[in-house]
Order: structure tokens, then sequence, then C-alpha cells
């Protein structure tokens, strides 16, 4: 099989400042990691490999640094990695990010049986990325999966699970699926792997590697949404203490409700 895994970087923090004038995150110098929910994309990828033989190419849009995070899928087991970065890219909202990522899998990756990402990002959590990257590439699509089933004669079988409802569903490669953090147990980061993959070359591939040379496709200028303001939530602070017995300290907070017209 020829399995692609689509993975992002996001902020190893929640302690992160937003540009107020451009609505994004200020990524330098904070702290990266591989998003959660990618992990078990990648290790899902890694199992159906050593089930069915085959390769594993991990994917990702985001700039340079992002080759930390593919040095890490190397050490996991990953066969390839590419970093779609470009200027171009940028201020890509879901529309214009899952297209880049279509692309960029149709420019480097040629064929392939099965794409495999997240169910959704730390910090984004918009869990449309997947299904519409299915959609620029014509491919069929289930999300949410959390088994994976037979796969032969071209197919696959996949069981999703509906808290209600569990329910299975086939489908013919190439196809793209999206799976649940229940699916399976990430493993770990290889030492051994992490020599033996020291000489790799993480690829970096620019916009002018693309197939698709219309840059009003990607970045900003592809996307169909734009945010209007987004702000980091003020502290409240201004903290009351009260600290007398249990009769005066009902009575002095019944005195401030009241006073403040909350009640």
């Amino acid at each position: 099989m020829k399995i692609v895994a689509c993975i992002k970087q996001v902020p190893g923090t929640s302690q992160v400042e937003i540009d107020e004038t451009t609505g994004s995150l200020k990524r330098d110098g904070v702290p990266a990691k591989i998003n959660p929910y990618d992990l078990y994309a990648l290790e899902i990828a890694l199992q159906l490999k050593e089930r069915f033989g085959g390769t594993v190419t991990a994917v990702t849009m985001g700039p340079n640094q992002a080759e930390v995070m593919m040095r890490e899928a190397f050490m996991m087991g990953v066969d390839n990695a590419y970093v779609f970065t470009d200027r171009t890219f940028a201020g890509a909202d879901v529309l214009a990010t899952s297209y880049t990522l279509a692309q960029g899998i149709k420019s480097v990756c040629g064929d392939f049986d099965l794409i495999v990402c997240g169910k959704q990002t730390t910090d984004g959590d918009t869990a449309q990325v997947g299904p519409s990257i299915s959609e620029w590439l014509q491919i069929p699509c289930t999300a949410w999966v959390t088994e994976i089933g037979e796969v032969e004669d071209g197919k696959i079988t996949v069981a999703q699970d509906f808290v209600d409802v569990r329910q299975k569903a086939r489908l013919t490669m190439p196809c793209l699926i999206t799976v649940e953090k229940d699916i399976c147990t990430p493993r770990l980061p290889s030492y051994k792997l992490k020599a033996a993959s020291a000489d790799k070359k993480v690829e970096m591939i620019t916009f002018a590697e693309f197939l698709d040379q219309d840059s009003s496709h990607y970045g900003s200028n592809g996307s169909a949404t734009s945010v209007e303001r987004i702000f980091p939530p003020e502290g409240r602070g201004g903290q009351q203490w009260m600290t007398k017995d249990m009769d005066t300290t009902a009575e002095e907070m019944a005195g401030i409700f009241i006073g403040r017209k909350y009640i």
C-alpha cells in the first residue's frame, strides 16, 4: 500500500500570542509539537504498512521549522516526508489549506492508495481539512473512523462509532479517512530509527513545484473566509476573599449580587 499521512505542527503551549492585525497565531519562538490527533493517523498508517507492506509518506503545510516535526515522524517509521512551504500559502483558511495539501499530494506523491488524517487539530478544531482534501481530489472519504477492518480487492472496510450507533463503511481505494483517538495507541519515537534516518532528507516543496500555478487558489487569496477580529481573553483578576463565618459571608455575598444587579 502507498499511504499518505497528513500531519500538522501546532503550538506546544497554550500561552500563545495573537497578531491582532492578521488574526493569526504568533508561532515564532513558540515551542511546537505534532498535533496530538495526527499521532493516531501516523500510527494507523504505520500499522497498515506493517500488515500489507508499502510506504508511508508524511505531508504537511507550514513554515520551514516543520522539518523538526518531520524528523520525529522519521523516528516513528515513515519513509518519506514533505513540507509544503511558501509565502504564497500564508493566511489560508480551511478551503485554501485543504486545496494546498491536495495539490501538494498530487504534485509530489503521484498515485496513492490511502490518505489518513487525524480527527482535527488542537489550534483550529474545525475537523474539516481531511474531508475537504478528499473533495478536491475527488476520492471517497469517511470520518471518525475507530477501527480498520479488511483491506482487499482494492477496498478498505472501516468502522465508525457514533456513541448510539456503530456503523461500518467500505470504501474503494484511493480514498481518505480521518481517525478518532480511540483507534490505537501511538508508538513512541525510536532511537534506533533516529540513527537510521539521520541522513534522510525532509523535502521542502515550494509553490514553484506545484502543478497548479494559479496563486489565487492559495493562501489568503484562495480563502473564502477571513478573520474579522481575534484577541486573547482578558484576565478578570480582582478576586475578593471572604473569610468570615458562614452567615456573615452569605449576607455580604447577597449584598454584592444585589449591588451588581445579578439578583
